[in-house]
Order: C-alpha cells, then sequence, then structure tokens
C-alpha cells in the first residue's frame, strides 16, 4: 500500500474513533444530565451528608434514649438504689431475650479422649436443645487431688471456633495452671456451620458474622433473636460442667474474646453460677460503639434493648459483687472510651456493695487482639477468685490440630441427619405463630388488633405538624411540568421529590415508590404514564433510596448489598426502617391533601417498597387506592426458607410474627380498592402457594368488596393496563 492510501485509511480510523468518541461523550453526559436535572439537594451545602441520613436518624433516636438511661444512672446512690436496678434489668433481659427452651437431657457423649503429658483432652457432643448438636472439648489438668474451678471458654468470630492458634493458647495457658476448661463451638463455627455445603466444603452463606445474622434475621421476626439461642448454648455448657464430679460448682468462671466476649458478657448476666467473668474485646457502650462502628452481628443486639434502657454496662451491673475483670485494648474497634466510661459507671454498683475489688479493668495498647499482658491479668484474675493460687505468667505451649475434631466428618451438619439448625428450630416456632394467627384472624376485633400491634411493633409516628416544602426548580415538559421540591422529614433529615403536574389536572394524585429512587421511577415509563392521563405524581426519595442512598456504613454483616447493622439498630431503638419511612410517606400525603386542584390520593410502589406503602396506607385512611407490584407476600415465607433474598429484610418488623403478617395489614385496606401485581415470596419467586392471599380474600368477601381487590400475574405484558383497570 502506497503512502497516500495509507494516510487516507489512518485517517479514516481517527474520524471513526473521534465519532465514536462524541456518541460516548453525549451518551454519559445524558445520562450525567438526566441524573442532575432529577437531584433535588444536590447542590445543597446542609445536606451533602444525605446519603448517610438513615443510619444518623436512628443514631440521633439511640442516643436520645441512652440518655435517658443515663439520667437514671446518675440518680442512684444507695446500695438499695442499686439492687433495685439489678432486679429491674434482670427482668428486662429476660423479657427482652427470653422465655428459654425448656431443659431437656443434654445427651452428653465424649467421642474421643486424648491423654497429654499433664492434661486430659474429651471431645463432647451434648444437645442444648432436643437435635441442637453442641461441639466441645473438655479439657482436664492431670493430678487433680480434689474438686476444681472451671472456666467456660467462648470462641470469638473465627471459622475454626476455639481449635484458633490465639484461643488455643489462652485455653492451655489456663489448663497448665490447673483450670478445667470447657470450651464449645458458638453456632456458625468450627464444627457448627449452618449452612454447610459438603460439594463445597463450605458455608454458602459466608462467614460466621453471616452465619449469625443470616439466619438471626429471621429470628428476629419471629420474635426470638441469635442472642437468645447462642446465650442458651452457654447455659447449658454449665449445666454440663455441673454434672462432672471434677468440678467445683462454687468455682465456675468464664471468659472470650471479641464475640467470645460477647458471649461470656451475656452468658455471666444470665446465669448466677457463673461466679466469675472477664470478657474480652467487647465491652464499649452504645453511645461510642454508635458513633464508631456501629451494631455488629445479631447476637450482639437485642430486641428493643436500647429502648427498654438496657447498655453495655448493665451486663457487669447486673452481676455484682460477684467478681468481673472488663479486659481492654486501647486500640479496639470497640471503642476504648466506651469502655472507660462503662468502668467508671460500674465501679459505682461495686462500691456502694462495698467490693471495690471484685470489679477492675485491664488494657494494652494493641488493637482488637490478645495481648499478653491482658492474658496474665486474666490468669492471675481467676487464680485469686477462683481460689486457684499460682504462677500467672502466660507460657509458650504446644498448639493441637486434629485431636479437637469432635464429630466423624468434621461437621454437625453431616455428621447427623437430625441436626436442627437456628433455621429450622426458628421455623418450628413460625409455624407455631402462624396457627396461633389462623385463630387470631377468626375473632371480631381480628383488623383493629392487628393494627394496634403493627402500628406499635413497626414504631410508625404519625406526624405531629405539617413542614412547608421547600421549592428548588422546575422543568417545563411536553404536557406536564416537574417541580423540585424537600420537606422534612421525621428527624433532622429531609426528603427531596419531585412534582409531575399535568397541564390538565383529573383531581387525582399518585405518590410512586421506587426502591431505585424517584429517578429510576421515572426511567421506567410509569410516571410518565399517569401524568399523561391527568395525574399528579409525587416521586420521592425516602430514607436510604437515591439522594438519601445506601450511605457509608456497612458494618460486619452486609449482605448482598443490604446492611444489617442498620436494621438492627432499628431495632434496638424499638423502631423498624419500614415503618419510619411510611410515616414519611404520610407525610408526603398532607403535601398532596393541601393542594387545593387534587381530590384523591392513590399510591403505586414496586417490590420493597411496596411494603412501605402498605404499611402507610394501612395507618392512613386518606390513600384510596393502593397498587403494589412484587409484594412480598409475607414474613411468614421470608422465614420458611433456609436461604432468602436479603433485600426484603428492611421490609420486615421484629417481633411482627406473633401478632400479624403483611396479609393481615393488606386485609385492613378493605373496602378500598387493592390491586396486587406478581406477588413474590421470600425468595422473590412469584408465589406457588396461595393462602396469604386467601386471607386478604377472605376480608374483602366479608366486606362484600369482591371486586376491589384483584391479584394480577404477568406484569411485563401490559402493565399499562392494569393501571388504566387500577384507576379506572
Amino acid at each position: 500500500m502506497d503512502n497516500l492510501n495509507l494516510c487516507k485509511v489512518n485517517d479514516y480510523h481517527k474520524t471513526i474513533k473521534q465519532v465514536l468518541l462524541f456518541f460516548l461523550i453525549t451518551l454519559m453526559s445524558s445520562k450525567v444530565y438526566s441524573q442532575d436535572k432529577f437531584n433535588v439537594i444536590s447542590n445543597w451545602l446542609q445536606y451533602t451528608d444525605a446519603s448517610n441520613a438513615l443510619y444518623h436518624d436512628l443514631a440521633d433516636q439511640a442516643y436520645k434514649q441512652l440518655a435517658e438511661r443515663d439520667s437514671v444512672i446518675s440518680g442512684l446512690e444507695t446500695l438499695s438504689d442499686w439492687k433495685q436496678r439489678q432486679r429491674r434489668v434482670k427482668k428486662t433481659l429476660m423479657d427482652i431475650v427470653g422465655p428459654f427452651p425448656k431443659k431437656t437431657p443434654l445427651h452428653a457423649r465424649v467421642t474421643k479422649e486424648i491423654k497429654k503429658d499433664d492434661y486430659t483432652i474429651e471431645n463432647i457432643i451434648f444437645e442444648s436443645q432436643p437435635g441442637f448438636y453442641v461441639t466441645s472439648s473438655l479439657f482436664i489438668p492431670e493430678g487433680l487431688q480434689a474438686k476444681a474451678p472451671a472456666i467456660i471458654y467462648c470462641s470469638g468470630h473465627t471459622g475454626e471456633g476455639y481449635r484458633s492458634d490465639v484461643y488455643q493458647h489462652v485455653i492451655l495457658n489456663l489448663v497448665k495452671k490447673g483450670f478445667i476448661v470447657f470450651a464449645f463451638d458458638p453456632v456458625g463455627q468450627g464444627e457448627r456451620q449452618q449452612y454447610y455445603d459438603k460439594r463445597k466444603g463450605k458455608s454458602v452463606v459466608g462467614g460466621p458474622t453471616h452465619q449469625h445474622s443470616y439466619p438471626g434475621a429471621q429470628a428476629f421476626i419471629e420474635g426470638s433473636s441469635q442472642a437468645r439461642y447462642m446465650i442458651w448454648d452457654g447455659i447449658r455448657a454449665v449445666d454440663y460442667l455441673l454434672s462432672r464430679k471434677e468440678v467445683d460448682p462454687s468455682r465456675i468462671g468464664i471468659t472470650g474474646r471479641s464475640g467470645g466476649g460477647t458471649q461470656s458478657a451475656y452468658i455471666a448476666a444470665f446465669d448466677d453460677r457463673i461466679y466469675a467473668a472477664a470478657p474480652e474485646n467487647y465491652i464499649t457502650n452504645f453511645t461510642r460503639l454508635l458513633q464508631a462502628i456501629g451494631p455488629q452481628d445479631a447476637e450482639q443486639n437485642f430486641f428493643h434493648g436500647i429502648v427498654s434502657g438496657i447498655d453495655h454496662p448493665d451486663f457487669l451491673e447486673v452481676r455484682a459483687p460477684k467478681p468481673t475483670l472488663m479486659i481492654t485494648t486501647t486500640r479496639d474497634f470497640f471503642p476504648i472510651q466506651g469502655a472507660m466510661e462503662t468502668e467508671k459507671e460500674v465501679s459505682r454498683v461495686f462500691r456502694a456493695y462495698n467490693k471495690r475489688g471484685h470489679f477492675y479493668r485491664v488494657e494494652a495498647d494493641t488493637t482488637h487482639a490478645s495481648a499478653k499482658k491482658n492474658r496474665e491479668s486474666m490468669y492471675a484474675f481467676f487464680q485469686k477468685y477462683l481460689n486457684n493460687p499460682g504462677d500467672s505468667t502466660d507460657l509458650e505451649v504446644e498448639l493441637l490440630s486434629d485431636e479437637l475434631q469432635v464429630t466423624k466428618t468434621g461437621q454437625v451438619a453431616t455428621s447427623f441427619k437430625d441436626a436442627e439448625t437456628v433455621f429450622s428450630l426458628n421455623r418450628k416456632d413460625t409455624k407455631e405463630d402462624m396457627d396461633h394467627l389462623a385463630g387470631l384472624r377468626k375473632s371480631s376485633d381480628y383488623l383493629t388488633t392487628v393494627l394496634k400491634y403493627a402500628k406499635d411493633l413497626s414504631g410508625y409516628q404519625k406526624p405531629e405538624e405539617y413542614h412547608k416544602p421547600v421549592f428548588t426548580g422546575r422543568y417545563q415538559e411536553s404536557g406536564y411540568v416537574i417541580e423540585k421540591y424537600f420537606m422534612k422529614g421525621e428527624g433532622d433529615y429531609v426528603i427531596p421529590y419531585l412534582l409531575m403536574i399535568p397541564d390538565h389536572s383529573n383531581g387525582k394524585a399518585v405518590i410512586c415508590l421506587n426502591p431505585g429512587g424517584k429517578s429510576k421511577e421515572i426511567e421506567n415509563g410509569d410516571a410518565a404514564w399517569f401524568v399523561r392521563n391527568g395525574f399528579t405524581v409525587l416521586l420521592p426519595d425516602l430514607l436510604g433510596i437515591g439522594e438519601l442512598g445506601s450511605g457509608d456504613y456497612k458494618g460486619d454483616s452486609y449482605v448482598d448489598n443490604t446492611s444489617y447493622g442498620v436494621w438492627y439498630l432499628s431495632i434496638l431503638i424499638g423502631r423498624s426502617i419500614v415503618g419510619v419511612r411510611a410515616g414519611d410517606v404520610t407525610r408526603l400525603v398532607d403535601v398532596l391533601k393541601k393542594r387545593n386542584d387534587l381530590r384523591e390520593v392513590y399510591g403505586l410502589a414496586r417490590n420493597t417498597m411496596s411494603s412501605v406503602l402498605l404499611y402507610a396506607a394501612a395507618f392512613d385512611q386518606r390513600v384510596k387506592r393502593i397498587c403494589l407490584v412484587e409484594l412480598l407476600s409475607s414474613y411468614r415465607s421470608l422465614l420458611m426458607h433456609r436461604l432468602y433474598e436479603a433485600q426484603f429484610i428492611y421490609s420486615a418488623v421484629a417481633g411482627a410474627l406473633k401478632f400479624y403478617d403483611l396479609p393481615d395489614l393488606a386485609a385492613s385496606l378493605s373496602p378500598r380498592r387493592l390491586t396486587m401485581v406478581d406477588v413474590v415470596d421470600g425468595q422473590n419467586k412469584l408465589v406457588e402457594k396461595k393462602e396469604d392471599i386467601s386471607a386478604i380474600q377472605s376480608v374483602y368477601h366479608l366486606d362484600r368488596a369482591d371486586k376491589q381487590f384483584k391479584v394480577i400475574w404477568g406484569k411485563e405484558k401490559d402493565i399499562k393496563n392494569v393501571f388504566a383497570e387500577w384507576v379506572k
């Protein structure tokens, strides 16, 4: 090819690249413009942290509740005051964690015995509940001449459980100092994987924090908790220890680090048979925790814990004057400042008992880690208070490997055909709840009761005052205008929204809720269809969505783009995300009802936003017609599936299934027009069993409003026809 033709080819390629680049830039600019066009608060400096509004709003409520608790504590002076507080806290803890199961035979058996030079290991499996197998190892020092003190060791969040090198080091040091040590696997760890896949040889939902939070969320909805299961394992571990002839029942201790610190603090607070407790790398206080890393996985959160007046110090104060040691590190992600503040508070109750020496705190300048200084302090603590004097020096020890395998296969899930899990036990409770609910549905005041419990448990709050919206801009479109506003929400945040106003109004409005936010609802074309048919359309971004997006906080239980920790925070303060959002929908109804050109308000919502609209409409009769696309059929469905879609967790309310389910809320809408399109189950699949729908139909039938309730399948084919029929 000659130079002239080569130049022409190069010029041609250059031109093509320039054209493609132009179109790419144009496309990207158009997309950015589209996004900017529908942003309401992005250019307002006051709201630059809007994406974190959900977390901050829930945390701000927690801080107020914790301040109220602090005010109560500050008024405690005498021993009588503190004893009264202890009684109240014990009852509260049982109310929000219990009731525990009935004690059943442990069926404990030794699966293997290993002799070492100066101690013996018995690998043991017992049942804390029937079929709920707990893998454990009992370490017994050689040469015991009398009953000896025993220490329960709780493992932190590691896949190996107590077999971890760090935990073995502590266990074996305690054994060499003459203590019997009983170590057991928490659920989701060691040989108790809850979602074990034998083909993959691992959990299908992730590590320990996910194996705690994933079923723990289901437990919360049912009215139980992950903490309840794990505390009960510890209580039954004490039962087993006391069955051993080698153990002195008056000298029982407990310790553990990180997640083991959580367990040891909780178990010791609930079980009076534990004399000395030394939780490590956990105790801080909720104020500093929420300011720093946020709520952690499921077992570290109690149902309505903060709103019930419970904080970390209570786990130690309720034990007074029994010996208690706080083991801390200055650079822990559990804030040291909170630990110091807790130490100051807890010291007061021990002083009131005149037992100052029975409580103290040690610290080491390191991260969330085991430090030699702290280990030696812990050894000395137990040597003193469990009356087992000796050298507290931290020793080098020979670690164990395969000797600590308890089950035949190395996993409970593959060693026992009848093995229960947190999920399976919770599912049994769910079935009992549904039988109870079936009875409630036959009562004359059933729906009144449903709405009462739904309002209380969801934490829905009807707006007390109206805040005038702030107008921020307008776009003229063909046949309608788009106006941009924001208004004050329930807390210290604003709700950005778009108002699409037709040139020729029919006097009706539709609030459209989309899990992708207001921009997504415009992109899918539904909003345009309504406005072109004369409807005024309001498109908001609710907390955690759109401009009020997911935020920076993820937490240690971030499952499929869902931060379970945010949901746990709502539970701690007695609220729910769906309830808070529903309250803001009521505020938006207020906006529309203030307009003189509108007579009626309708509501349309998709997928995870459908439950928000359902709650809002149940509590607000002004929403005259409701259309729910891909509504979660029921909380029951969410709890009956071993593997469910995490996206539905924000739609859930802790404790709900004890009193109501989503079909009951839907039934309460009768005789208003309700259209449900493509109802889905807990796995986000179209429902096959129609019992949840039948519960709604029966109420509409009793109200002689059968024609007002419709369920439609196959929305993708004719969704606009569905809308046309719904608004006709």
